[in-house]
């Protein structure tokens, strides 16, 4: 039976005499004890084993680092290994309060990093703020009341010239219905994605000017009167946000460094599958994406958890992610 574990000195370190008191006494017999004290008809007093509670049950791995913690604290205890295979951790009833109290602590600053449960799809209604935007634009625009098109759209060669605002407007604007229904589901199925682990209001400001870097960059790569629309560079730069977002979150215990690296290779995938096609504005769904892996990092690891509350800092965001378009617009039809 396994003994206490002294507070002061590791088991190796231990000699016979400082064993506790409320241990195992284990009597034994010697070859100088005569015949008639072995063979005494008087019973033998059984060992009394103190009553003890198990505080935490797992893996080596998590029953080593629990049994720091308490030697940290100087509560002695005793590990076992159960029958049914998982470690245990024993104390004394009078210790067992406080040794609860300093593991949950524990647990609390520094929670399992092998765990990152999967929660089930649920739907969010913070993409459809964020998909707003692109929507009245292309709406109103559709109805040819308002000329959106000619100061908006993404032209290469005016925005080499300074027409800066021209890679967020072109953001909003859609060719035809099917473009802009496309954007608007791929958009939202990705966002939504994103809101299991951070609130999206928080980033999209972030993703927004990333693809207007974007645009920007495909400008300066076309040089030439190249005009591009749509939301998908957006879209684009939510899947590379996402990407790194889970990339972040692998365990460092993944066995093979290669395998963390999934979650990227995946977006990526999926991001050539999505980007390429007739009309498609290649460059920009490339760009979109490699600015979007920068977004990833924004956010701090403590704050990328399941099911973050929505707070006063995502209302900020939201106004300010509205109010790219509407500086963008109105600079457009000064």
């Amino acid at each position: 039976m396994p003994r206490f574990m002294s507070p002061l000195r590791p088991r190796y370190m231990r000699s016979p005499s400082d064993i506790p008191k409320e241990g195992l006494q284990v009597q034994s017999i010697t070859p100088t004890q005569n015949a008639s004290e072995a063979t005494s008809n008087e019973p033998q007093e059984q060992p009394e084993y103190p009553e003890t509670i198990c505080v935490s049950e797992g893996t080596f791995r998590q029953i080593r680092d629990d049994s720091l913690v308490l030697l940290s604290q100087g509560i002695s205890h005793r590990l076992i290994r159960s029958e049914e295979g998982p470690f245990q951790i024993f104390i004394l009833p009078e210790h067992e309060d406080r040794a609860r109290l300093q593991l949950a602590l524990y647990r609390k600053e520094n929670p399992p990093k092998e765990e990152n449960p999967p929660l089930p799809l649920s739907f969010s209604l913070q993409p459809l703020w964020v998909l707003l935007a692109p929507t009245i634009v292309t709406l109103i625009d559709f109805t040819d009341k308002i000329n959106f098109t000619t100061p908006g759209i993404s032209d290469a060669s005016k925005v080499l010239k300074g027409e800066w605002w021209r890679s967020l407007t072109a953001q909003t604007l859609h060719g035809d219905m099917r473009h802009l229904a496309s954007n608007l589901l791929c958009g939202y199925i990705v966002m939504n994605m994103i809101t299991f682990r951070i609130p999206l209001l928080r980033l999209a400001p972030f993703i927004a000017i990333a693809s207007a870097i974007a645009n920007l960059c495909v400008s300066l790569t076309v040089q030439t009167s190249f005009r591009s629309l749509g939301f998908s560079t957006f879209v684009f730069a939510a899947i590379g946000c996402l990407s790194v977002i889970e990339f972040r979150l692998m365990p460092k215990e993944t066995h093979g460094l290669l395998r963390r690296f999934a979650p990227i290779s995946g977006a990526a995938s999926l991001a050539v599958f999505l980007g390429l096609g007739e009309n498609a504005d290649i460059l920009g769904h490339a760009y979109g994406f490699i600015a979007g892996l920068f977004c990833g990092f924004i956010p701090s690891k403590k704050a990328l958890r399941w099911g973050t509350p929505l707070s006063t800092v995502d209302g900020i965001g939201l106004l300010f992610y509205y109010g790219l378009y509407i500086a963008a617009w109105k600079i457009a039809f000064a």
